[in-house]
């Protein structure tokens, strides 16, 4: 169950970033999506606390920011066209097997 809050917690990284660039533009404040940023900050820490109890500290926010940071870029690339260039992803991937390694080599 750690292993599926500490997902869960990744997961939850991808809303904050998103809302707050919804939130915030040219035209000024976007209330829902800073409201959605902060629900979003909160329960990606509520979850990665239930992680950490039982999942070292170090390996599980390794692995929470890794989720959050690939999420984050592909959400990037999606919603907001940012570059998709082939050594992007070659380095996204580096996060990913770092990912699979910390949680094939925690004995968790």
């Amino acid at each position: 169950m750690p292993w599926i809050y500490l997902l869960l917690a990744g997961l939850m990284e991808w809303g904050w970033p998103v809302g707050l660039k919804y939130g915030v533009d040219d035209k000024g404040y976007h209330f829902w999506p800073l409201v959605g940023a902060v629900l979003s900050m909160i329960f990606s820490g509520a979850f990665l606390l239930l992680a950490q109890r039982t999942i070292p500290m170090g390996t599980a926010y390794a692995v929470w920011t890794g989720i959050g940071a690939v999420g984050a870029f592909v959400l990037g690339i999606l919603l907001f066209k940012e570059p998709a260039e082939l050594m992007r992803f070659v380095f996204v991937g580096v996060i990913i097997v770092g990912i699979i390694g910390l949680k094939m080599s925690s004995g968790h």
